[in-house]
Order: C-alpha cells, then sequence, then structure tokens
C-alpha cells in the first residue's frame, strides 16, 4: 500500500521528471503554466530571443504589464510595445497595461488545481491558493520553463500548518499570515512549502488563501498550498471556470516534516512595523501614532472583499485632514464590481484617491509617502527605501487596520470603532455573480500572425560574461544579515524604466547602501577586474529579480561570501556565472573588512569537484575555507560564466 501522500508531495510527485523527493536535493519540474511582469519580463523576452526560441512550450504562458505603468517618458511606454510584440512573437497570453496586477488575475483567469506555476516574481506562490505548486523564480528560470526546459530546485521539507476555528470581528487574512510572520519572520520557512490544511479553511475564501500565500514568501518559504476543496470549486464557477476544477486534497494519514497549529480565534489585529515584515507586533502596541498615509490593495491584499471592508468602515464619512487615503485597485475587473456595487462611491465619498489598476506603490511607482511620516500599506513589504521614500517609515496592516486608522488619522486598532464611531462590524458576503471581464486580456496569435520584436532605445541586448576564472579583487562591501533584494538594486520610478538597459541599471546598484558603490565598482573594475561582496544570513531575500544579479555581474562582481542566502537569489547569482560561496565559520566573516583584497586560486577545479574553495585575504596574509551547496547543473552554469552560455554550448554541440 502507497504511503499517503500530503497536497505537496502530490503536487511535486506528478511533475517530477528529474531527481528524486528526499528533501535538499535538487529536483526538476515540469512547469505547465508560466506568469512574467514588465518589471522583470523585459530581460525574460530578451533571454528567450537570445536562446532563439520559437515557440512557447508551455501550456499558458502570460506576460502582464503591472508595475512599470507611470509614463513620464518614452521608456516605459517603449517597454510595454516591446512586450507586446515579443509575447505576440512566441505565442503567449499579454495583459495589458491597466488590466491589473498579475497575480490576481493568474488567480481569476488561468490557475487550476493540480497544475505547476513558474513566475518571474516572488509573490507567484499567490496561486497556491487553488491547490497549485506556484513557484516565484528569477528570470531565467521562468524563460527556460517558457523554452520547455524543467525548473530545477531544491527538494523542499512541508511545513502542515493545521488551520481550526474561525476570524473574529475586525480581524482578516492579512493578520493570518502577520502571525505566521511573528511566529517565522523573515526567514524561518526557508527549505519548506507551507501547506495549509483543517476544518478551520472553510472559513477562508480563495482571496482569503490568496493573502495568506502571497505573503508565504516573506517567510522565505519555496511556496505555499492549499487544497483545491469545494471553496476553491465554488470561485472557480463565479469566474466562469467551473469545468477546469479538479478537487485535490491530502491524503488521510498524510504526515508533515514538521507541524504548526493556527487557531483563527486566537488571532488579533496585528501590524508588521518598519522595516521588515516580521517585525510584527499587536496594533495595540503602537496605537495613537500619527499617520500621513493609508493605503489599501497590492497583490497582498487584491481581492474585492478587501475594497468592499474599506469602504463599508469609511462609509458616510470622510477620512481624517492629516491623510493621504490611497486606494490601489488590483484589477480592472475589480473596480467594474466595485463601480456596480457602490463600493468606489463610498471610497470616493470619504475622499479616497484612487489610482490606476496595478502594482504602483508596492513596487515605489508612486504614492511615496511624505518625509519622516507613517503609511499603512496593506502590501506585502515594507524593506527600506522600497516605498520610494529614502529612511520611510511603513507598516504593513490589514485593510480594516487601514480604513479605521484613516478615519482617526492615527494608527488604530478596528475593533475601537464600535466605540469611537458607534459602528458594528461589516459581514462581507461573496458577490453570486461578479463581473468577469476578460476584455484586455489577449491571448496567443496564430503563427501565421506573428510578428518580429519591436524595440525601442532604452531597450539593450543581454550582455556577454565570462567564463569562471581565479580572482585578486577588493571587498567593496561588508554587510549584515537579510540584505534584500530591494537594497541590492531598488525598485520605484527612478529605476525601474530601466529594467530593460543593464548598462544603465547597474547604476542604482546596492545605492541604497553605499550611494558611491557604482562609481566603486567601476573603478574595481579598471584596476582590479572585479569586486567580491560579504554578507551575513539570507543575502538577497525578498523579490525574485535577477537584476539584483545581473547588475552587480555586469559591473564586475566575481563571487559573493555570505553566511547563507535566500532561495531565489542564490539561484540567481549561479544563473548569472557569480559563485554564491558561504562561510563555515562565522569568525571568518568577523574577520574580513571592508577594503581586503582577496584572491582564489584554482576554482574552477574546487567549483567543479565539489570542494572547499580556499579564500586568501592577501591584506592580512590568512586563508579560509569557503563552500558551496551548488548542484551539477549548476556548477556547469557557474564554471561557463552563466546558464545562458551553457545552453548555447550545449545547442552548439547538438545536445539535447
Amino acid at each position: 500500500m502507497s504511503k499517503p501522500l500530503n497536497v505537496t508531495q502530490k503536487l511535486i510527485k506528478s511533475h517530477l521528471v528529474d531527481g528524486e523527493m528526499e528533501p535538499g536535493k535538487e529536483i526538476g519540474l515540469k512547469i505547465d503554466q508560466t506568469l512574467t511582469q514588465d518589471a522583470t519580463g523585459t530581460m525574460v523576452m530578451l533571454e528567450l530571443e537570445a536562446m532563439e526560441l520559437d515557440e512557447a512550450k508551455t501550456e499558458v504562458s502570460c506576460q502582464y504589464v503591472d508595475h512599470n505603468l507611470i509614463q513620464t517618458d518614452f521608456k516605459n511606454p517603449d517597454d510595454h510595445v516591446f512586450l507586446k510584440s515579443a509575447a505576440e512573437r512566441f505565442g503567449m497570453w499579454f495583459s495589458r497595461p491597466g488590466n491589473g496586477v498579475s497575480h490576481p488575475i493568474e488567480t481569476e483567469r488561468f490557475a487550476i488545481p493540480g497544475k505547476t506555476l513558474a513566475g518571474s516574481d516572488s509573490h507567484t506562490p499567490a496561486s497556491g491558493c487553488m491547490g497549485m505548486l506556484a513557484i516565484g523564480s528569477g528570470g531565467l528560470d521562468v524563460a527556460f520553463a517558457i523554452a520547455g526546459e524543467p525548473l530545477y530546485l531544491k527538494m523542499p521539507k512541508v511545513l502542515g500548518v493545521e488551520v481550526k476555528g474561525n476570524l473574529p470581528d475586525w480581524v482578516s487574512a492579512k493578520d493570518v499570515v502577520l502571525e505566521m510572520l511573528r511566529r517565522y519572520d523573515v526567514d524561518g520557512a526557508k527549505g519548506y512549502v507551507i501547506e495549509y490544511f483543517g476544518e478551520g479553511l472553510k472559513n477562508l475564501s480563495t482571496m482569503d488563501r490568496h493573502v495568506i500565500a502571497n505573503m508565504g514568501t516573506e517567510m522565505g518559504a519555496t511556496t505555499s498550498v492549499f487544497p483545491a476543496d469545494d471553496e476553491v470549486k465554488r470561485f472557480m464557477r463565479s469566474q466562469g471556470r467551473e469545468e477546469e476544477f479538479v478537487e485535490l486534497v491530502a491524503d488521510e494519514g498524510a504526515e508533515y516534516d514538521k507541524y504548526e497549529e493556527l487557531i483563527l480565534d486566537d488571532i488579533i489585529p496585528l501590524i508588521a512595523l518598519p522595516s521588515s515584515p516580521g517585525n510584527v507586533v499587536p496594533v495595540r502596541e503602537v496605537e495613537g501614532q500619527d499617520i500621513y498615509q493609508s493605503y489599501v490593495g497590492s497583490s497582498a491584499n487584491p481581492g474585492y472583499r478587501d475594497f468592499w471592508m474599506a469602504g463599508e468602515i469609511v462609509k458616510g464619512r470622510t477620512v481624517h485632514g492629516d491623510v493621504s487615503w490611497d486606494i490601489n485597485p488590483t484589477s480592472r475587473q475589480i473596480i467594474e464590481n466595485m463601480v456596480n456595487n457602490g463600493v468606489m462611491l463610498n471610497l470616493v465619498q470619504s475622499g479616497a484617491r484612487i489610482h490606476q489598476a496595478g502594482c504602483n506603490g508596492c513596487i515605489g511607482m508612486g504614492q511615496a509617502p511624505a518625509s519622516g511620516q507613517n503609511s499603512l500599506r496593506t502590501v506585502p513589504r515594507n524593506f527600506p527605501d522600497r516605498s520610494g521614500t529614502p529612511e520611510d517609515s511603513v507598516f504593513l496592516v490589514s485593510p480594516e487596520t487601514a480604513a479605521a486608522s484613516a478615519l482617526t488619522g492615527k494608527i488604530t486598532d478596528p475593533r475601537d470603532l464600535e466605540e469611537l464611531y458607534d459602528m458594528k462590524y461589516p459581514k462581507f458576503k461573496e458577490l453570486d455573480n461578479p463581473i468577469v471581464n476578460t476584455d484586455m486580456l489577449q491571448a496567443p496569435k496564430p503563427k501565421e500572425e506573428r510578428g518580429e520584436i519591436k524595440k525601442g532605445p532604452n531597450i539593450s541586448s543581454m550582455p556577454d560574461f565570462d567564463a569562471l576564472s581565479d580572482f585578486k579583487v577588493p571587498v567593496l562591501l561588508k554587510m549584515g544579515d537579510d540584505i534584500s533584494t530591494d537594497e541590492i538594486l531598488r525598485a520605484g520610478a527612478e529605476v525601474l524604466p530601466f529594467r530593460s538597459n543593464i548598462p544603465e541599471i547597474s547604476k542604482f546598484t546596492l545605492d541604497v547602501v553605499d550611494k558611491n558603490f557604482h562609481k566603486r565598482a567601476m573603478e574595481a573594475k579598471n584596476e582590479h577586474g572585479g569586486h567580491v561582496v560579504i554578507a551575513g544570513e539570507n543575502y538577497a531575500q525578498g523579490s525574485s529579480r535577477e537584476h539584483a544579479a545581473i547588475a552587480p555581474r555586469y559591473l564586475g562582481q566575481r563571487a559573493v561570501i555570505a553566511k547563507s542566502y535566500a532561495r531565489i537569489g542564490w539561484q540567481n547569482l549561479a544563473n548569472f556565472g557569480i559563485p554564491p560561496l558561504e562561510f563555515k565559520n562565522d569568525e571568518d566573516y568577523e574577520d574580513i573588512d571592508q577594503g581586503d583584497i582577496l584572491s582564489v586560486s584554482d576554482i574552477r577545479s574546487a567549483i567543479e569537484k565539489g570542494e572547499d574553495v580556499i579564500l586568501t585575504n592577501e591584506t592580512k596574509g590568512k586563508q579560509y575555507k569557503v563552500t558551496h551547496t551548488l548542484s551539477q547543473r549548476q556548477k556547469d552554469a557557474v564554471l561557463h560564466g552563466g546558464i545562458i552560455n551553457y545552453y548555447k554550448k550545449k545547442i552548439n554541440h547538438g545536445q539535447s
């Protein structure tokens, strides 16, 4: 008799094409669907062009335009034209600018229980709410998936979270995932898939689950998974896709590598303090602080219910005069339902500023807060400077807390609205027949109608990178723990328009940490042939943006040496030929200073054989042993200077 399987194991087993299901070992998975967005998709399309792909090999691949929507000059609209032409060229779906954020649209239109999804966005796991294995990856990994290649990753363990009970009034799904972050912080779920199960799931809607699955990324999880049950079937019926539903639940007696109990009745309004999603406390602990901004929307709170709740709380009232009340609709379909059911009127009459459907302020594209002022946001991240304002003060909250605080002008526990405004908790009911709008989703064109890729003047080709070799270079920067991709290569309206132009975007590399980094990197490249950086635990956490590896590589980065890495950041470094080396002893990290000259000899042999790399500190006359956890496939990529070089070599030699 076969061993009972949980949902995660069923998904992996049904898509396993390489490796064994042993935690920590590399596996290859067949990918059914892909998601790319405009901040990362530009590079994916350039990579597909460099690979000379003829046509997407997946069941569904969709290119979204949801990040770079502000059109202050030609750069972003040129990217939109480029992406549309590339999607047509490769036979992909295209979601037009203004159609909305990729994750809720993917869930509404394409997500199917039992399927796999790879997305060049770290919040791709949101579709795990549908019983999918949805994994955020670097763009190059997604490009290979589009080309029909497996997605490679380390076999995760499974953290089983048994959900019990029901949520109290004034508490919602955002508080649930903030409670998980309070327990696990930003790296406590590394190496795990978080799988939710239990009788309490019947009290969480599909879009509630979307909120929770979205922010599993902030705990370092490989992805988050929910079963495909009657609630998912109801949701798919509401979207006109019931015929695609497939039940997928854990076998009776299924086991998990780690167990967690989550009692919904015990959850209270929570808030993540600046500047980390893991810095979670009860709202009561910080209530009363003045706020400048309250913001509802983003991929972390994208559902109709979230906007409805905010609208009901402020209905018939005007928000505090000192508050910028920002409403960030997540899709055109959501806007239509908000208009049709009076939600938009409630928000507009309360003083809300209504923004276009897209990522917007979540990625620092507009809606930046004032200097030295507190901003409450329902977004998934509050890393330093992500909002677009240096030294920002961003708190992560639920729509209930955001709306309550908008009314009072201070951080407010939403439970206090009962006394402050004699308000009863608004009871939400799902729409029986929501408006479904697919007009701005363009289906793949027939092959005979596909044209050429169109490139504007801001779009450059992929740079060529040399194969791995020995080096003797300076430590250009020494950093601490939890350095995020927002710090390595920040987002925002100033930077994002250069996502398709590596030489230009490289000028912003690590400028959140060191404003002079680009200048010093270019000097080190000219004088020494490059540089290395040193970091602590969980280096490159956060976004899937591969620019955080490509731009440093362009500036001559020869290696990163850290105590540990976030999964996607580690993979991206290997993909672009930067060896992600790891300290064997914390004392060695402490011993190396910024400015020290480090050298290696025979690094190719050490990498190839899986041996320790001997690192010599020329400044201090010391040697250290550093290691790596690269698979054979990743070793080949690093040795060739990146996986594109390796792929080209295989093709040129007629290998499969």
